[in-house]
């Protein structure tokens, strides 16, 4: 009985416990408790303000009066906040951090604000940037106005500061003082910002640094600091130079790797006289399984890392490679260098994320397993368990003799033994002597978007795009480099987990990648998916000079805007060929570097990924017109950093053409009806025993991969992009080049009225002769004007005969040679 009793109190206090905790977790609490933060960081506020204007009357009813009269009416206190706002104010004044206190309601104000989800902030960033500040500026106050402490009521550093101040004189003396003070104040903007460093090298190196070397040039002789170490005494060696691809070689973290060990969520079950050992508490009859699943790491900020300043000489050997008139790298995030990145609490939360063992139904599904394959004369000899999200991975291995086809045969027979929605057979395992049963999970888990973006996998990820699609059966989170793959094809049927996918796909790259090295292409022939990514369309999404909206619906806009891209890829490879580099990751290293000349059209190339949604619809309606600059951009674009991920839930041969599929070697498979579809996707079955709900298979390469797909709904994604779209962002979207096609090569002069020329005529005609190319593009980035506008432009110089027709995709003949030519036709115009 009193085990029963204590059985049932302890049951009745966890329940307690578990309510109450579920009452601080609401959102309306939290939303209370906000509120009367920030309201009593008001009232302290206007304790304080008032403190200094009252306090030198109400000094004396404080210290001498005791708490009866401070609670009566007429205690004459003249504090605007009252007696008892008196007394804070009084104490945390005087009695400990001084004015400095008043970061105490900054930091209060900014908490009620974050639990009410008025402001998104680091909560404890904030925590530790105002005890900082509170510490330091009541000890300054405390020692540089230690004399004001005897004649006035008002205590600037506080009692803190006083001996604080007191103490640390009496330790290092008062220029000891001042260096803590500047050192420490140092460091705390070195926490703020990583460009204190830089400024800092420059002001005490480089002036004197410079002069100094002067100096010595000046006499002849080489300045000692930059003279090698390692060279013998009295004999001098030219300094080499290393190469930039060397030093950020240097510079990248050395991956160390980890101990090859079990998953931690392996079991292994003992089956008939074979026992294996399981890290399992075994009490008597009763058995429990604790599982120590990986607790993703604290995120940490996103910042950006400063370009440390590069001591650079010129080259002598090759006079003909270009160097910039600056010494310092090209910045390209210098536009938008307050971009802060999104942070990780923007996302949802799952309480029951992380994957328990139910031994019940493991040992159940196990010994279910031995009989069915028993009951057709199969003996195995060892049985292993790897429990993942929503699905668990039985390895056997079968007796000596036995046939793996009759094992793999008998797939139906062991699914309606165990009653799972379907099952997998892996006959045999890559890389194992065994045969694997994936079977459904009774109580699956959700692999929140939180879990994925937040571990400490994907935040130490140096791929140049990371995409974190979800968790494997091992639970490990699994990521993939689009660069590398280089272009994705996401089938399934419908409700299955496509849209989460993209989701999943495009939110990995936001929160890893700046503005000015990613952009989007968003192609959405529903209409309804991709539009809550709209707001970041100044950040993030590329569109044609015309379009109206960034988010690309029309067929016919569609068709124009992979055409587009194809001119765009063909620029790229033409500004690759000019700077004698084979991809577009060297080319922006040189760029950085100011080894190309921005006069001759280079520009530094932010990624572009193409992502089509529905991509049967668009088959349906514009046929070849899409598939061919597709199959393309497919086939040529990789090395200039453009990738496509196009995603179908009809996954048939006349959708999925042979063209698509060998240009598409990333493969990601949802659930679909048939085994046909799973063929189509992935060469093989498979697919068509996935559970839904976001479970899928990913296939590049060999062997397919099982993950279920992190979920990342709607109103996280629409929290990501509306904190993005609240910070500053670039005039317009990324504009693509214009497009003209075969039907539109010869434009309508008779409307261009010469009379009435646009004053940019002039500039834009010297422009254009200038660099001897007829674009619209050109004009519309020189003189930052809209696209209409150019055009207008380009058909007043075609009309005056500067330029020639268009010609498609390319760029206009320029039928002026030189400037002079220009004068002659412009007087005979004018």
């Amino acid at each position: 009985m009193d085990k029963k009793n204590s059985t049932k109190d302890t049951e009745q206090s966890l329940s307690l416990f578990g309510k109450i905790r579920a009452i601080f977790k609401n959102e309306t609490i939290h939303f209370v408790i906000g509120l009367v933060l920030v309201i009593f960081s008001v009232y302290l506020l206007l304790a304080f303000s008032s403190f200094f204007f009252t306090g030198a009357a109400d000094q004396s009813i404080i210290d001498s009066g005791n708490a009866q009269e401070l609670a009566s009416t007429n205690n004459g206190v003249k504090n605007y906040a009252g007696s008892r706002g008196a007394q804070l104010a009084s104490y945390l004044i005087n009695d400990c951090f001084g004015i400095s206190s008043f970061f105490i309601l900054v930091f209060l104000a900014v908490a009620g604000l974050k639990l009410m989800r008025v402001r998104v902030v680091r909560l404890w960033k904030w925590f530790i940037g105002c005890s900082l500040l509170l510490v330091w500026f009541s000890v300054f106050f405390g020692f540089a106005f230690v004399e004001q402490y005897k004649d006035s009521f008002l205590y600037l550093g506080g009692m803190h500061g006083y001996n604080v101040s007191n103490w640390l004189v009496s330790q290092v003396g008062v220029p000891g003082v001042w260096m803590i003070l500047l050192v420490t104040a140092i460091c705390f903007l070195i926490y703020l910002s990583a460009r204190t460093v830089i400024w800092l090298r420059r002001l005490f190196s480089l002036s004197f640094l410079k002069r100094k070397q002067k100096e010595e040039e000046e006499k002849g002789e080489t300045p000692e600091e930059f003279t090698d170490s390692w060279t013998a005494k009295g004999k001098k060696k030219p300094v080499a130079v290393p190469d930039v691809a060397d030093i950020k070689e240097e510079e990248a973290p050395v991956e160390i790797p980890e101990p090859i060990k079990e998953p931690e969520n392996e079991i292994t079950l003992d089956l008939g006289g074979v026992t294996e050992t399981q890290p399992a508490k075994v009490s008597g009859e009763e058995v429990s399984m604790t599982i120590e699943t990986p607790v993703p790491d604290p995120v940490p900020p996103f910042h950006e890392k400063a370009a440390e300043p590069v001591f650079e000489i010129e080259a002598t050997e090759n006079d003909d490679e270009y160097k910039g008139p600056e010494k310092e790298p090209y910045n390209p995030r210098l536009d938008l260098e307050n971009y802060r990145y999104p942070t990780i609490d923007l996302m949802k939360h799952y309480e029951n994320a992380e994957p328990t063992i139910d031994m019940a139904e493991q040992n159940a599904n196990k010994d279910k397993i031995i009989n069915t394959l028993r009951s057709f004369g199969i003996e195995i000899s060892t049985i292993k368990a790897t429990v993942g999200p929503t699905v668990t991975l039985y390895e056997i291995t079968p007796e000596q003799g036995v046939r793996i086809s009759k094992i793999r045969g008998l797939e139906d027979d062991i699914a309606l033994s165990l009653s799972a929605l379907g099952i997998r057979i892996i006959a045999p395992i890559p890389g194992k002597g065994t045969i694997g049963i994936e079977v459904p999970n009774s109580n699956p888990k959700i692999v929140s978007g939180q879990s994925i973006i937040g571990s400490k996998k994907f935040q130490e990820s140096t791929y140049d795009l990371p995409v974190a699609l979800g968790k494997t059966i091992t639970n490990e989170v699994f990521m993939v480099d689009l660069c590398k793959m280089p272009h994705m094809l996401v089938a399934g049927a419908t409700g299955q987990g496509k849209s989460v996918g993209l989701n999943a796909i495009i939110t990995s790259l936001l929160y890893k990648k700046h503005p000015a090295e990613l952009k989007f292409v968003l192609v959405d022939p529903k209409k309804v998916e991709f539009s809550i990514y709209s707001v970041i369309e100044h950040h993030f999404l590329a569109k044609l000079p015309d379009g109206e909206d960034a988010i690309i619906t029309d067929v016919t806009k569609v068709v124009q805007t992979l055409n587009s891209i194809c001119v765009e890829m063909d620029t790229r490879y033409d500004l690759l060929k000019a700077a004698h580099v084979r991809n577009i990751k060297e080319y922006n290293e040189k760029f950085i570097n100011r080894q190309l000349n921005p006069e001759k059209g280079h520009k530094f190339m932010p990624y572009i990924v193409v992502v089509i949604d529905e991509f049967g619809d668009l088959i349906m309606t514009a046929g070849k017109e899409v598939e061919l600059p597709i199959a393309r951009i497919a086939q040529l674009a990789r090395a200039v950093g453009i990738h496509m991920i196009i995603a179908t839930q009809r996954p048939t041969t006349n959708i999925i053409t042979g063209t698509i599929k060998a240009n598409f070697p990333a493969r990601v498979a949802f659930r679909v009806s048939a085994m046909i579809d799973s063929r189509t996707i992935l060469d093989r079955p498979g697919a068509n025993q996935l559970i839904g709900r976001g479970d899928m298979l990913f296939l590049q390469g060999a062997d397919p991969v099982r993950v279920q797909c992190a979920f990342i709904d709607t109103p996280e994604v629409a929290e990501i992009t509306k904190f993005i779209a609240k910070q500053q962002g670039y005039p317009t979207a990324f504009y693509l080049p214009e497009y003209v096609g075969e039907d539109g090569g010869g434009s309508d002069l008779g409307d261009v009225d010469m009379g009435r020329l646009d004053p940019l005529f002039e500039d834009a005609a010297r422009l254009i002769v200038i660099h001897q190319q007829g674009s619209t593009s050109l004009i519309q980035r020189k003189f930052a004007i809209g696209y209409n506008r150019a055009g207008r432009l380009m058909d007043q110089l075609e009309k005056a005969g500067i330029v020639g027709p268009a010609q498609g995709s390319k760029a206009r003949e320029v039928l002026c040679v030189d400037e002079n030519d220009l004068q002659m036709r412009l007087n005979n115009l004018l």
